[in-house]
């Protein structure tokens, strides 16, 4: 996981706090209507880093469980893009019919980034991810920590980097088709 930095998080009445509140809820509701083009074109940067490491069941002492080598996601905005045009085609079977989503962001953080430099903003916050597929009567739940890098570019706020730390080492979930 992302160590704690000795910044405390900003103040919920920061404008920066503010202005990161507001794109994590936007985004939710863009991927929660299953706009992910739109939320591709309008909140990811080109530059984007976006992983999934696996979850390691290890003691304490070995650090925080997370494999620095091995992901279920290691994404680049080429890769992000082709997941987003394969679910705009017919041949998105895993999707198709499309899952219904529900994205809840709580206990958001934002810190200025240890850069300093005023475009770059840190946001960790906790996620989980409803999700209830066809005629299931069972939904699928996710639960993690996202640390996102968030950067502003043309006046808006991009998504620069974000890894997700899933709280659990084994997905029960069918596929890895949604965004985190």
């Amino acid at each position: 996981m992302q160590p704690l930095t000795d910044a405390r998080p900003l103040s919920i009445s920061d404008q920066r706090h503010v202005e990161v509140v507001d794109f994590l809820h936007y985004e939710a509701e863009l991927l929660d209507d299953l706009n992910e083009r739109r939320w591709l074109t309008e909140l990811v940067s080109p530059d984007i880093e976006y992983q999934v490491p696996v979850r390691e069941t290890v003691e304490r002492a070995r650090g925080a469980g997370f494999s620095t080598t091995t992901f279920h996601l290691k994404e680049n905005l080429g890769s992000l893009n082709s997941r987003v045009t394969r679910g705009e085609t017919k041949y998105a079977w895993a999707e198709d019919p499309p899952s219904r989503v529900r994205h809840f962001v709580t206990n958001i953080r934002v810190r200025a980034h240890e850069s300093n430099n005023g475009d770059l903003l840190r946001a960790k916050s906790n996620i989980l991810i409803y999700r209830t597929r066809q005629s299931q009567t069972n939904p699928q739940m996710l639960s993690g920590e996202r640390a996102d890098v968030l950067r502003r570019e043309d006046g808006q706020l991009k998504l620069l980097r974000r890894v997700v730390y899933l709280d659990l080492s084994v997905i029960g979930t069918h596929n890895l088709s949604l965004f985190f």
